[in-house]
């Protein structure tokens, strides 16, 4: 009795979850297509262009649908019809440089590996019943271990990994098939054909229909890093100086914190761009052969200095801090490396996105060179002689790594000054020159001067907040 008792209770406690579980099903599910909604529109709202890339790719898809669906075109292509399909499919990318390097990878491929693989079929055939197959299991295993090797090149791999994964395919399929296929050289026409309207139908919506040039893409994204390196910089200053009267800003800022962390992760997408801008004709300000490499060296430069930046970071957050006193001898200089930095960082993003020369950049690295030579030389006076080390050492850290910031902010204003020679970018004129401000860090017998330059042109350029979101969907 006792055991049926239980199994009795225990089969009412599952019949009890069941149908609590059956009840909640629907508002579960009206939660879950709530949640898909919302994240629905938020990737919509984020880059409109997604949701036109999205149209794009259903146009294409219905236009070369129309060679299955009408007669006289299905009668002069038949079932290969399908391989324009499976083209829109696979080649059809966001850029137009992503389209016209899968595109163009694809038909060369299809095109070469065709032409091997008829004459495979034609020179295994001449070989006899008993030796064709053996040979034609030769060629196969040849092409696809030699160009498999191929795509190991890093160079090769970068720009033409797509077309020879189709080169093997492909002549596996037009030499294989040929083997039972008596019109061999027909079905290569075919396909060839097929998949050349399905890589031109991409190409020609991507290029005239809202095209997204990979080119303009890291153009944005470079100048968008230069901003954000500048955006900590500031932030960074404001935080490491303040006072308690001042109050905790940090919640404020950290957006601004965080914004070199975006910096360390876009290598991967500097490079794709990069690799897909190689492909595209010139358009609007960028000409054909625009040297996309030299955007590389600054996306490198950027990214060591924000490595910098990073260790900066980790002092906001560190136990082992500076005295309010110390922190007060070095304030000037340090303030003045990180904002004349900021500046300098700035005014190169600037003038990236807008194609012009950065006047001004050059002064702004010049007065931090002079902050840091004062505060290098601060360091080395005899007011830290009676100075606990442990309370200098978070010190001489920040000012360290303020300095190596300085030298990777110039390093970079060299990178993007080689631009103009090879680019056409516009000179900024000015109907005079920017107004001087001296001041005198602290010290002892030496008196160094900070030159701290406040140019008009600045207070016409976007605020760093409205201009990070003006470019947000510009990210890749």
């Amino acid at each position: 009795m006792q055991m049926s008792s239980a199994n009795q209770l225990t089969s009412s406690g599952i019949m009890s979850r069941g149908w609590m579980k059956f009840k909640t099903m629907p508002e579960g599910l009206k939660e879950k297509v709530l949640n898909t909604y919302r994240k629905t529109k938020e990737i919509g709202q984020e880059d409109p262009r997604r949701v036109i890339h999205a149209l794009k790719v259903g146009l294409t898809l219905t236009l070369v649908s129309l060679f299955y669906y009408y007669q006289p075109l299905f009668d002069n292509f038949g079932l290969s019809a399908m391989w324009a399909v499976m083209t829109v499919g696979v080649v059809f990318e966001y850029s137009v440089g992503a389209t016209l390097g899968k595109g163009l990878n694809r038909a060369l491929a299809t095109l070469v590996a065709g032409a091997l693989g008829v004459g495979t079929h034609y020179l295994a055939e001449l070989s006899g019943q008993t030796i064709e197959p053996i040979l034609l299991s030769f060629f196969v295993f040849s092409q696809a271990a030699i160009v498999t090797f191929m795509r190991f090149f890093p160079k090769i791999k970068e720009r033409y990994d797509y077309g020879l994964l189709i080169f093997i395919l492909t002549f596996a399929l037009i030499s294989v098939s040929g083997f039972r296929e008596d019109e061999v050289i027909e079905m290569a026409h075919k396909r060839l054909s097929t998949i050349f309207i399905g890589g031109s139908a991409c190409v020609v919506i991507s290029i005239f229909v809202c095209p997204v040039w990979a080119g303009e893409e890291l153009h944005s994204l470079i100048s968008l890093n230069l901003e954000d390196l500048a955006n900590f910089l500031q932030a960074f200053e404001e935080l490491y100086f303040r006072t308690s009267k001042e109050g905790d800003c940090k919640d404020d800022r950290t957006a601004l914190l965080e914004g070199y962390k975006t910096v360390l992760n876009s290598k991967s997408t500097e490079d794709s761009l990069a690799n897909f801008a190689r492909w595209e004709p010139g358009h609007g300000r960028f000409k054909f052969r625009h040297p996309w490499d030299k955007y590389l060296k600054v996306g490198t430069l950027t990214r060591q200095c924000a490595y910098r930046m990073e260790a900066l970071n980790a002092q906001l957050n560190s136990n082992l801090q500076a005295s309010p006193e110390i922190k007060r001898i070095i304030q000037e200089a340090c303030s003045a490396m990180s904002l004349e930095s900021a500046k300098a960082l700035r005014q190169l993003g600037v003038a990236m996105s807008t194609m012009k020369k950065p006047y001004f950049a050059n002064i702004h690295i010049s007065n931090s060179k002079s902050a840091s030579e004062s505060l290098n030389s601060l360091l080395k006076s005899s007011l830290w002689k009676e100075t606990d080390l442990l309370s200098v050492l978070p010190a001489a850290t920040v000012a360290s790594l303020l300095s190596d910031i300085v030298a990777c902010t110039e390093e970079i204003a060299d990178a993007v000054h080689e631009l103009p020679s090879l680019t056409e970018f516009d000179t900024i004129e000015t109907a005079k020159p920017p107004d001087r401000a001296q001041s005198t860090p602290h010290g002892d017998n030496n008196s160094h001067v900070v030159i701290l330059v406040e140019d008009s042109t600045l207070a016409n350029l976007p605020e760093s907040k409205s201009l990070s979101d003006q470019h947000k969907t510009n990210r890749v």
